[in-house]
Protein backbone atom coordinates (compact mmCIF):
# COMPACT_ATOMS: atom_id res chain seq x y z
CA UNK A 1 0.00 0.00 0.00
CA UNK A 2 1.18 3.33 -0.85
CA UNK A 3 0.43 6.84 0.62
CA UNK A 4 0.53 10.36 -0.53
CA UNK A 5 -0.72 13.58 1.01
CA UNK A 6 -1.86 16.68 0.12
CA UNK A 7 -0.66 20.34 -0.89
CA UNK A 8 -3.43 22.77 -0.46
CA UNK A 9 -2.03 25.51 -2.84
CA UNK A 10 -5.60 26.45 -3.11
CA UNK A 11 -6.20 27.50 1.13
CA UNK A 12 -6.26 25.99 4.31
CA UNK A 13 -7.56 25.84 7.67
CA UNK A 14 -9.54 24.43 10.46
CA UNK A 15 -13.23 24.91 8.98
CA UNK A 16 -14.65 24.77 5.82
CA UNK A 17 -16.51 28.05 4.28
CA UNK A 18 -15.23 30.52 6.40
CA UNK A 19 -12.09 32.47 7.47
CA UNK A 20 -12.50 31.49 10.61
CA UNK A 21 -9.32 29.04 11.94
CA UNK A 22 -8.01 30.12 8.11
CA UNK A 23 -4.51 30.21 8.15
CA UNK A 24 -2.23 32.31 5.23
CA UNK A 25 -0.80 29.57 2.54
CA UNK A 26 2.61 30.75 2.10
CA UNK A 27 5.83 29.38 0.62
CA UNK A 28 6.74 28.78 4.35
CA UNK A 29 3.53 26.86 5.12
CA UNK A 30 3.88 25.04 2.06
CA UNK A 31 7.57 24.24 2.82
CA UNK A 32 6.19 22.67 5.95
CA UNK A 33 4.01 20.42 4.54
CA UNK A 34 6.30 19.33 1.93
CA UNK A 35 8.99 18.68 4.98
CA UNK A 36 6.48 16.82 6.94
CA UNK A 37 5.15 15.18 4.25
CA UNK A 38 9.19 13.75 3.47
CA UNK A 39 10.07 13.10 6.91
CA UNK A 40 7.24 11.12 8.31
CA UNK A 41 7.61 8.43 4.93
CA UNK A 42 4.18 9.47 2.60
CA UNK A 43 5.66 8.42 -0.85
CA UNK A 44 4.96 11.94 -1.81
CA UNK A 45 2.09 14.42 -2.30
CA UNK A 46 -0.02 15.99 -4.86
CA UNK A 47 -0.02 19.74 -6.10
CA UNK A 48 -3.75 20.42 -7.78
CA UNK A 49 -4.35 22.12 -10.55
CA UNK A 50 -6.15 25.09 -11.72
CA UNK A 51 -6.87 28.89 -11.66
CA UNK A 52 -7.62 28.76 -7.74
CA UNK A 53 -4.23 27.24 -7.05
CA UNK A 54 -0.61 28.52 -6.96
CA UNK A 55 1.13 27.19 -10.11
CA UNK A 56 2.15 23.75 -9.23
CA UNK A 57 4.89 23.25 -11.44
CA UNK A 58 6.68 26.69 -9.97
CA UNK A 59 6.22 25.37 -7.00
CA UNK A 60 7.27 21.72 -6.90
CA UNK A 61 10.28 23.14 -8.05
CA UNK A 62 10.83 25.43 -5.13
CA UNK A 63 10.07 22.70 -2.95
CA UNK A 64 12.99 20.40 -4.40
CA UNK A 65 15.68 21.51 -2.88
CA UNK A 66 14.28 21.00 1.06
CA UNK A 67 13.16 17.76 0.13
CA UNK A 68 14.95 14.37 0.45
CA UNK A 69 12.45 11.30 -0.95
CA UNK A 70 9.46 12.63 -1.25
CA UNK A 71 7.23 12.92 -4.99
CA UNK A 72 5.92 15.53 -6.33
CA UNK A 73 2.88 14.71 -8.18
CA UNK A 74 2.04 17.46 -10.87
CA UNK A 75 -0.43 18.17 -13.38
CA UNK A 76 0.21 18.21 -17.15
CA UNK A 77 -2.99 19.57 -19.20
CA UNK A 78 -3.64 18.68 -22.45
CA UNK A 79 -5.21 21.81 -24.49
CA UNK A 80 -3.31 24.04 -22.19
CA UNK A 81 0.34 23.16 -22.58
CA UNK A 82 1.90 21.56 -25.77
CA UNK A 83 3.11 17.85 -25.98
CA UNK A 84 6.62 18.60 -26.78
CA UNK A 85 6.77 22.01 -24.09
CA UNK A 86 5.39 19.54 -21.07
CA UNK A 87 7.73 16.69 -21.54
CA UNK A 88 10.57 19.12 -21.56
CA UNK A 89 9.35 20.36 -18.45
CA UNK A 90 8.97 16.85 -16.77
CA UNK A 91 12.23 15.94 -17.93
CA UNK A 92 13.80 18.77 -16.38
CA UNK A 93 12.11 18.44 -13.38
CA UNK A 94 12.64 14.88 -13.53
CA UNK A 95 16.22 15.08 -13.64
CA UNK A 96 17.17 18.30 -11.21
CA UNK A 97 14.69 16.22 -8.95
CA UNK A 98 16.65 13.04 -9.41
CA UNK A 99 13.36 11.00 -10.20
CA UNK A 100 10.61 12.20 -8.06
CA UNK A 101 7.60 13.44 -10.73
CA UNK A 102 4.72 11.89 -11.19
CA UNK A 103 2.76 13.43 -13.74
CA UNK A 104 -1.21 14.09 -13.39
CA UNK A 105 -2.75 14.19 -16.50
CA UNK A 106 -5.30 16.59 -16.28
CA UNK A 107 -8.14 16.93 -19.22
CA UNK A 108 -9.75 19.56 -17.22
CA UNK A 109 -14.31 19.43 -16.49
CA UNK A 110 -15.51 23.31 -16.05
CA UNK A 111 -15.90 24.97 -19.33
CA UNK A 112 -15.98 28.06 -17.32
CA UNK A 113 -12.46 27.80 -16.00
CA UNK A 114 -11.27 26.31 -19.56
CA UNK A 115 -12.91 29.39 -21.65
CA UNK A 116 -10.64 31.62 -19.61
CA UNK A 117 -7.58 29.73 -20.47
CA UNK A 118 -8.75 29.77 -24.26
CA UNK A 119 -9.98 26.07 -24.58
CA UNK A 120 -13.60 25.97 -26.25
CA UNK A 121 -13.76 22.18 -26.60
CA UNK A 122 -16.51 19.81 -25.91
CA UNK A 123 -15.94 17.19 -22.74
CA UNK A 124 -15.71 14.53 -25.98
CA UNK A 125 -13.63 16.95 -28.04
CA UNK A 126 -10.88 17.57 -24.97
CA UNK A 127 -10.70 13.92 -24.16
CA UNK A 128 -9.28 13.56 -28.14
CA UNK A 129 -7.05 15.70 -27.55
CA UNK A 130 -5.68 14.26 -24.63
CA UNK A 131 -5.34 11.01 -26.47
CA UNK A 132 -3.61 12.24 -29.21
CA UNK A 133 -1.44 14.64 -26.37
CA UNK A 134 -0.28 11.37 -24.49
CA UNK A 135 0.58 9.93 -27.56
CA UNK A 136 2.95 12.19 -28.68
CA UNK A 137 4.09 13.31 -25.37
CA UNK A 138 4.91 9.67 -24.32
CA UNK A 139 6.75 9.04 -27.22
CA UNK A 140 9.03 12.31 -27.59
CA UNK A 141 9.52 11.97 -23.90
CA UNK A 142 10.51 8.34 -24.17
CA UNK A 143 13.59 9.96 -26.87
CA UNK A 144 11.61 9.52 -30.11
CA UNK A 145 11.85 12.08 -32.87
CA UNK A 146 8.55 12.41 -33.53
CA UNK A 147 6.49 13.18 -36.83
CA UNK A 148 2.50 13.57 -36.04
CA UNK A 149 -0.30 14.90 -38.42
CA UNK A 150 -3.51 14.68 -36.03
CA UNK A 151 -6.95 16.75 -35.06
CA UNK A 152 -5.21 18.96 -32.79
CA UNK A 153 -1.66 18.36 -33.29
CA UNK A 154 0.87 18.85 -36.20
CA UNK A 155 4.27 17.97 -34.90
CA UNK A 156 7.22 18.00 -36.84
CA UNK A 157 10.71 16.60 -35.96
CA UNK A 158 9.21 16.53 -32.39
CA UNK A 159 12.19 15.52 -29.38
CA UNK A 160 13.52 15.67 -26.36
CA UNK A 161 17.28 16.04 -25.76
CA UNK A 162 17.77 15.71 -22.33
CA UNK A 163 15.63 12.79 -21.37
CA UNK A 164 14.15 12.06 -17.67
CA UNK A 165 15.97 10.04 -15.52
CA UNK A 166 13.09 7.46 -15.00
CA UNK A 167 12.74 5.92 -18.20
CA UNK A 168 10.78 5.31 -20.82
CA UNK A 169 9.43 8.46 -18.44
CA UNK A 170 7.97 9.52 -15.53
CA UNK A 171 4.71 7.12 -14.50
CA UNK A 172 1.23 8.98 -15.81
CA UNK A 173 -1.26 9.26 -13.55
CA UNK A 174 -4.83 9.69 -14.76
CA UNK A 175 -8.57 10.39 -13.03
CA UNK A 176 -11.85 10.35 -15.19
CA UNK A 177 -15.24 8.88 -14.76
CA UNK A 178 -16.45 9.02 -18.08
CA UNK A 179 -16.67 5.85 -20.48
CA UNK A 180 -14.19 7.94 -22.87
CA UNK A 181 -12.04 9.02 -20.51
CA UNK A 182 -11.59 5.38 -18.76
CA UNK A 183 -10.42 4.40 -22.65
CA UNK A 184 -8.10 7.28 -22.08
CA UNK A 185 -6.75 5.91 -18.94
CA UNK A 186 -6.38 1.99 -20.40
CA UNK A 187 -4.46 2.83 -23.52
CA UNK A 188 -2.03 5.21 -22.31
CA UNK A 189 -1.38 5.88 -18.22
CA UNK A 190 0.09 3.62 -15.15
CA UNK A 191 -2.46 4.66 -12.64
CA UNK A 192 -5.81 5.02 -12.83
CA UNK A 193 -7.16 7.29 -10.17
CA UNK A 194 -11.00 7.53 -8.69
CA UNK A 195 -11.94 9.81 -6.27
CA UNK A 196 -13.76 8.45 -2.95
CA UNK A 197 -17.16 6.51 -3.77
CA UNK A 198 -18.61 3.94 -2.44
CA UNK A 199 -17.01 0.69 -2.49
CA UNK A 200 -19.56 -0.51 -5.03
CA UNK A 201 -19.11 1.95 -7.29
CA UNK A 202 -15.30 2.04 -6.88
CA UNK A 203 -15.91 -1.81 -8.07
CA UNK A 204 -17.73 -1.31 -10.86
CA UNK A 205 -15.36 1.57 -12.25
CA UNK A 206 -12.20 -0.69 -11.26
CA UNK A 207 -13.76 -3.58 -13.49
CA UNK A 208 -14.74 -1.41 -16.62
CA UNK A 209 -11.30 -0.19 -16.80
CA UNK A 210 -9.70 -3.07 -16.19
CA UNK A 211 -11.76 -4.57 -19.08
CA UNK A 212 -10.48 -1.55 -21.16
CA UNK A 213 -7.33 -2.39 -20.37
CA UNK A 214 -6.97 -5.60 -21.25
CA UNK A 215 -8.50 -4.85 -24.50
CA UNK A 216 -5.38 -3.06 -25.28
CA UNK A 217 -2.97 -5.68 -23.48
CA UNK A 218 -2.26 -3.84 -20.72
CA UNK A 219 -2.37 -3.73 -17.02
CA UNK A 220 -2.92 -0.55 -14.37
CA UNK A 221 -2.29 -0.08 -11.12
CA UNK A 222 -5.52 1.31 -8.89
CA UNK A 223 -5.41 4.59 -6.46
CA UNK A 224 -8.13 6.81 -4.30
CA UNK A 225 -8.33 10.20 -3.70
CA UNK A 226 -9.55 10.99 0.10
CA UNK A 227 -10.17 13.31 3.15
CA UNK A 228 -9.37 11.36 6.52
CA UNK A 229 -10.64 12.16 9.58
CA UNK A 230 -9.44 9.76 12.15
CA UNK A 231 -9.20 10.11 15.96
CA UNK A 232 -8.30 7.75 18.99
CA UNK A 233 -12.32 6.96 19.01
CA UNK A 234 -14.82 6.87 16.55
CA UNK A 235 -17.22 9.49 19.15
CA UNK A 236 -14.09 12.07 18.90
CA UNK A 237 -13.61 11.59 14.82
CA UNK A 238 -17.45 12.27 14.37
CA UNK A 239 -17.01 15.69 16.89
CA UNK A 240 -14.06 16.18 14.60
CA UNK A 241 -16.51 15.43 10.99
CA UNK A 242 -18.86 17.95 12.42
CA UNK A 243 -17.16 21.04 13.53
CA UNK A 244 -15.31 21.05 10.40
CA UNK A 245 -18.42 22.19 8.65
CA UNK A 246 -20.33 23.94 11.69
CA UNK A 247 -19.82 27.57 9.69
CA UNK A 248 -21.11 26.67 6.59
CA UNK A 249 -23.99 28.33 6.10
CA UNK A 250 -26.92 27.41 3.16
CA UNK A 251 -26.20 30.12 0.75
CA UNK A 252 -22.51 29.17 0.79
CA UNK A 253 -23.44 25.35 -0.29
CA UNK A 254 -25.84 26.65 -3.20
CA UNK A 255 -23.21 29.05 -4.42
CA UNK A 256 -20.86 25.70 -4.72
CA UNK A 257 -23.66 23.42 -5.81
CA UNK A 258 -24.33 26.21 -9.04
CA UNK A 259 -20.50 25.93 -9.23
CA UNK A 260 -20.08 22.48 -10.15
CA UNK A 261 -23.56 22.23 -11.44
CA UNK A 262 -21.81 24.08 -14.52
CA UNK A 263 -19.42 21.68 -14.71
CA UNK A 264 -19.36 18.34 -17.41
CA UNK A 265 -17.01 16.43 -15.37
CA UNK A 266 -18.78 13.14 -14.77
CA UNK A 267 -16.57 12.52 -11.89
CA UNK A 268 -17.78 15.88 -10.03
CA UNK A 269 -20.81 14.97 -11.31
CA UNK A 270 -21.04 11.70 -9.05
CA UNK A 271 -19.45 13.47 -6.50
CA UNK A 272 -22.13 15.68 -6.08
CA UNK A 273 -24.97 13.38 -6.29
CA UNK A 274 -23.58 11.88 -3.02
CA UNK A 275 -25.23 14.62 -1.04
CA UNK A 276 -27.08 16.53 -2.95
CA UNK A 277 -26.40 19.73 -1.13
CA UNK A 278 -28.29 18.04 1.66
CA UNK A 279 -26.27 17.94 4.69
CA UNK A 280 -28.90 15.59 6.49
CA UNK A 281 -27.27 12.69 5.22
CA UNK A 282 -23.66 12.53 5.04
CA UNK A 283 -22.16 9.18 5.82
CA UNK A 284 -23.30 7.51 2.24
CA UNK A 285 -21.24 3.94 3.36
CA UNK A 286 -20.26 2.71 6.35
CA UNK A 287 -17.49 5.58 7.81
CA UNK A 288 -17.83 7.82 4.15
CA UNK A 289 -18.95 11.37 4.66
CA UNK A 290 -19.42 13.84 2.14
CA UNK A 291 -19.36 16.85 4.03
CA UNK A 292 -16.66 18.30 2.92
CA UNK A 293 -18.47 17.71 -0.93
CA UNK A 294 -20.62 20.87 0.16
CA UNK A 295 -18.33 22.94 -0.57
CA UNK A 296 -15.33 21.56 -1.96
CA UNK A 297 -15.05 20.60 -5.54
CA UNK A 298 -13.34 17.56 -6.72
CA UNK A 299 -12.56 15.28 -3.59
CA UNK A 300 -15.73 15.72 -1.27
CA UNK A 301 -15.73 12.53 0.79
CA UNK A 302 -13.85 11.73 3.88
CA UNK A 303 -13.36 8.22 6.07
CA UNK A 304 -14.28 9.08 9.38
CA UNK A 305 -13.51 7.05 12.94
CA UNK A 306 -10.83 5.57 15.04
CA UNK A 307 -7.37 3.93 13.42
CA UNK A 308 -9.56 0.32 13.40
CA UNK A 309 -11.96 1.81 11.14
CA UNK A 310 -10.29 3.55 9.23
CA UNK A 311 -7.83 1.22 8.28
CA UNK A 312 -10.66 -1.41 8.04
CA UNK A 313 -12.43 0.65 5.19
CA UNK A 314 -8.84 1.12 3.60
CA UNK A 315 -8.49 -2.53 3.26
CA UNK A 316 -12.13 -2.63 1.80
CA UNK A 317 -11.24 -0.79 -0.80
CA UNK A 318 -7.72 -2.47 -1.08
CA UNK A 319 -9.53 -5.57 -1.89
CA UNK A 320 -11.11 -4.17 -4.61
CA UNK A 321 -7.36 -3.57 -6.23
CA UNK A 322 -6.70 0.21 -4.67
CA UNK A 323 -2.97 -0.23 -3.59
CA UNK A 324 -2.67 3.90 -3.55
CA UNK A 325 -4.33 6.55 -1.73
CA UNK A 326 -3.91 9.85 -1.87
CA UNK A 327 -5.32 11.36 1.45
CA UNK A 328 -5.91 14.76 3.38
CA UNK A 329 -7.31 16.36 6.36
CA UNK A 330 -7.68 20.17 7.84
CA UNK A 331 -5.52 21.95 8.50
CA UNK A 332 -3.37 19.82 6.36
CA UNK A 333 -0.05 20.21 8.43
CA UNK A 334 -1.25 18.80 11.86
CA UNK A 335 -3.34 15.91 10.12
CA UNK A 336 -0.07 14.99 7.98
CA UNK A 337 0.68 14.12 11.51
CA UNK A 338 -2.34 12.63 12.91
CA UNK A 339 -2.45 10.29 10.18
CA UNK A 340 1.34 9.17 10.27
CA UNK A 341 0.76 8.71 14.22
CA UNK A 342 -2.45 6.71 13.64
CA UNK A 343 -2.34 4.85 11.09
CA UNK A 344 1.08 4.33 9.57
CA UNK A 345 2.36 1.85 12.12
CA UNK A 346 -0.59 -0.49 11.28
CA UNK A 347 -0.90 -0.33 7.69
CA UNK A 348 1.43 -2.42 4.78
CA UNK A 349 3.28 0.56 3.70
CA UNK A 350 5.45 0.77 0.54
CA UNK A 351 8.59 2.72 2.18
CA UNK A 352 10.58 5.73 0.00
CA UNK A 353 13.09 4.58 -1.94
CA UNK A 354 16.39 6.16 -1.49
CA UNK A 355 15.68 8.26 -4.57
CA UNK A 356 19.15 10.69 -4.37
CA UNK A 357 21.16 8.01 -5.60
CA UNK A 358 19.88 8.12 -8.72
CA UNK A 359 22.25 10.13 -10.92
CA UNK A 360 21.44 12.00 -14.30
CA UNK A 361 23.23 11.90 -17.21
CA UNK A 362 24.86 15.52 -18.07
CA UNK A 363 26.38 16.81 -20.98
CA UNK A 364 30.17 17.56 -20.67
CA UNK A 365 30.53 20.53 -22.74
CA UNK A 366 27.96 22.81 -24.54
CA UNK A 367 25.67 21.73 -27.40
CA UNK A 368 26.46 22.43 -30.57
CA UNK A 369 24.34 24.38 -32.53
CA UNK A 370 21.55 24.05 -29.87
CA UNK A 371 21.30 20.17 -31.35
CA UNK A 372 24.64 17.91 -30.96
CA UNK A 373 26.41 16.51 -27.97
CA UNK A 374 29.94 17.34 -28.31
CA UNK A 375 32.16 14.30 -28.57
CA UNK A 376 34.10 13.26 -25.69
CA UNK A 377 38.09 12.59 -26.05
Amino acid sequence: MELLWFIPTHGDGRYLATAIGGRECNFSYFQQIAQAVDNLGFSGALLPTGRSCEDAWVLASSLIAVTRQMRFMIAIRPGLMSPGLSARMAATFDRVSNGRLQIHVVTGGDPVELAGDGVHLSHDERYELTDEFLRVWKDISSGLEINFSGKYFQIKGGKLLFTSVQKPHPPLWFGGSSFVAQQIAAKHVDVYLTWGEPPQQVAEKIASVRKLAAEQGRTLRFGIRLHVIVRDTETQAWDAANDLIKYVSDEAIANAQKIFARMDSEGQRRMTQLHNGDRKALEISPNLWTGVGLVRGGAGTALVGDSDTVIARMEEYAKLGIDIFILSGYPHLEEAYRVAELLFPRLPLQKPSNINQTQMFSPVGELIGFENFPKQQ
